[in-house]
C-alpha cells in the first residue's frame, strides 16, 4: 500500500478552491479522476488518529491561539471553554487545525468553513424572508483540505453525544450518519450542473418532510419564535429600554457594555471612519438602503466561546421616528487554517470572511460587508435576523441523529459550490468505507479532546489560567 498525503504549509497566497478545475472534463471523468486518488491516500487511512511527538502542551496551544485578544476578556473565555468538553472543543478551532494538518488528505480543496462543529449549523432567514439551513459561522472560512471539516464536523457530534451521556456506540453511529449523509449528497450534488446547483438551497420545509408531526411541529414553533425575536423592533426595547432622551444600548455587564471613559451615544472617530469604509464594500443599491439610517451608539459585546476576546460590537442605527436596525461588528483575525493551508489571497481578513460567506452560503445577509479598522479588520452583519441556532442540550439520541443528517448534507453542499463534486463523490465513492474510517477518526478525537480539557480544567483549578465564570441563567 502506498504511503498516504499528509498536508503541507503552502506558499503565502492561498489561491481560490475552484482554481485549476478541469470544466471541460466530464463526469465520468472527473469521478474516475478523484477514484484514483485513493491509491495515494486509502479512504481507510482517515481513521486513524496519533497525537505528534512533538505536539505542544493544549494549554499553552490555548494560551497561543489568544495571542492579540482584548486580555480582560480572556478569563470570561477561560471560563466557557472550560464548562464540558464540548464548550472547550468549540472554543479549540487552532488546537484541531493544527492537529489536521498532520492527517492524511487526498490532496483536492474546497472552500473550508474552518471551524465547522455542529453549533455552527442552523437555519437563517434570506433577504427573501425564506428559512435555509446552512452553516452560519464563517469566521475561519479558507481554501483548505475537504476532509478537515468533514473530520471537525463529525468529531463534534461524538464530543455532544458525550455530553448529553449518549454511549459512544451510538455516538459512532452518529457520525456515521452526518458522514454518510455528506457523501451521499455528494453525489447527488455532482450530478447537477452549476448553476442548478448553486440555485441550491436546503429549505425548513424540504427537510423536516419525513420528520413525524410532532417533531414538525416543535421545529416549526421554534421558527416563528425566533423570527418574532429577531425583528429589530421587538429587540429594541429589550436592547435600549426606556431611558428618555436619544436611544442607546443599556449596559448588560459581563457581556455587553459601552468602552471605559466614552459615554453612551458618543460615536468615535475611529467608529465613523470604519462605517465609512463597510459602506464602500457594499453593494450600491445597500449604500442607499444604509444612507436612510443614522449610527447612534455603538457597544462591545461578548460573543460565543471561540470569538471571546476578539473585539465584537453592536451598532444601533434609526431611522426616521427611531425605526431601528442592528449591525453586528466583528473582528477578523487570520484563520485558524492559515498556518497549514497557506495564506488568504485577500489582505483584508473581513473581506476572507465575507467572501467565505458568500461562497458556501445559498444566500447571504444583504448588509454583509466589512471594513478595516486600526491594527484590526472587520466584519459586519445584521444582529440575529433570525438566526435559529442547534439547541444540543435539548435533542435525544434520535434528534442527534436527525440533527447529523442535515448537517452532512448542508456541508456537502457547501464544499460542492466551489469544488469538484465529481471527483469527490469518486473518492468517497458508494459505499460505506470512508463513513466508517471518519466516524472512527470521531472517537479518536473525542478522546483527545476530553485530554485537552481535563489539562485546562486542571490549570484552571490550580490557578495557573484565570478564569471567570457566569451564573446560570
Amino acid at each position: 500500500m502506498n504511503a498516504t498525503k499528509t498536508i503541507r504549509p503552502t506558499a503565502a497566497t492561498n489561491q481560490p478552491p475552484y482554481a485549476g478545475i478541469d470544466t471541460g472534463a466530464t463526469f465520468k471523468e472527473r469521478y474516475a479522476a478523484g477514484k484514483a486518488l485513493r491509491e495515494n491516500c486509502p479512504r481507510e487511512a482517515h481513521a486513524a488518529w496519533k497525537p505528534a511527538a512533538n505536539r505542544p502542551d493544549p494549554v499553552q496551544m490555548v494560551l497561543a491561539s489568544e495571542q492579540g485578544r482584548v486580555a480582560e476578556l480572556l478569563p470570561l473565555r477561560h471560563g466557557r471553554m472550560v464548562k464540558t468538553p464540548f464548550t472547550f472543543y468549540r472554543g479549540a478551532a487552532s488546537t484541531m487545525a493544527s492537529d489536521l494538518a498532520s492527517t492524511p488528505v487526498s490532496g483536492m480543496r474546497v472552500q473550508c468553513c474552518g471551524d465547522a462543529h455542529l453549533c455552527n449549523f442552523g437555519g437563517f432567514a434570506t433577504p427573501e424572508r425564506k428559512i435555509i439551513f446552512s452553516i452560519n459561522d464563517l469566521d475561519e472560512s479558507l481554501p483548505a483540505p475537504w476532509e478537515w471539516d468533514v473530520k471537525r464536523l463529525a468529531a463534534s457530534f461524538v464530543v455532544a453525544c458525550r455530553d448529553k451521556g449518549i454511549r459512544d456506540g451510538a455516538a459512532k453511529d452518529i457520525a456515521a450518519t452526518c458522514v454518510r449523509s455528506y457523501r451521499e449528497s455528494m453525489a447527488e450534488f455532482s450530478r447537477m450542473n452549476k448553476l442548478e446547483l448553486w440555485y441550491r438551497a436546503l429549505g425548513a420545509e424540504e427537510l423536516m418532510a419525513d420528520l413525524d408531526p410532532a417533531r414538525r411541529k416543535r421545529i416549526m414553533k421554534r421558527i416563528e419564535k425566533e423570527k418574532a425575536k429577531s425583528r429589530a423592533e421587538v429587540m429594541f426595547p429589550k436592547l435600549v429600554g426606556d431611558q428618555g432622551g436619544p436611544p442607546v444600548i443599556m449596559d448588560q455587564l459581563p457581556t455587553i457594555f459601552h468602552v471605559e471613559g466614552h459615554r453612551p451615544g458618543e460615536i468615535q472617530k475611529i467608529m465613523r471612519d470604519a462605517m465609512a469604509s463597510y459602506r464602500e464594500s457594499l453593494p450600491h443599491s445597500v449604500q442607499g438602503l444604509l444612507d436612510h439610517y443614522e449610527l447612534r451608539d455603538a457597544v462591545v459585546k461578548v460573543v460565543g466561546v471561540g470569538s471571546v476576546g476578539t473585539l465584537c460590537w453592536v451598532f444601533l442605527f434609526t431611522a426616521g421616528d427611531d425605526e431601528p436596525l442592528f449591525l453586528q461588528v466583528k473582528e477578523a483575525r487570520a484563520s485558524v487554517l492559515e498556518p497549514y493551508a497557506g495564506a488568504s489571497a485577500l489582505s483584508n481578513h473581513g473581506e476572507r470572511v465575507v467572501n467565505g460567506y458568500r461562497l458556501m452560503q445559498p444566500a447571504s445577509d444583504m448588509f454583509l460587508g466589512w471594513a478595516r479598522g486600526p491594527k484590526r479588520d472587520f466584519f459586519i452583519r445584521q444582529l440575529r435576523d433570525t438566526k435559529i441556532s442547534i439547541l444540543v442540550d435539548t435533542l435525544n439520541r434520535a434528534e442527534m441523529d436527525i440533527c447529523a443528517t442535515w448537517c452532512g448534507k448542508a456541508l456537502a453542499l457547501s464544499h460542492a459550490r466551489t469544488g469538484n463534486a465529481a471527483a469527490l463523490s469518486g473518492y468517497m465513492g458508494n459505499r460505506d468505507s470512508f463513513d466508517r474510517a471518519i466516524a472512527a477518526f470521531s472517537v479518536a478525537y473525542a478522546d483527545q479532546n476530553e485530554s485537552d480539557h481535563a489539562a485546562l480544567d486542571r490549570a484552571v483549578r490550580s490557578g495557573k489560567v484565570k478564569a471567570v465564570f457566569e451564573e446560570a441563567g
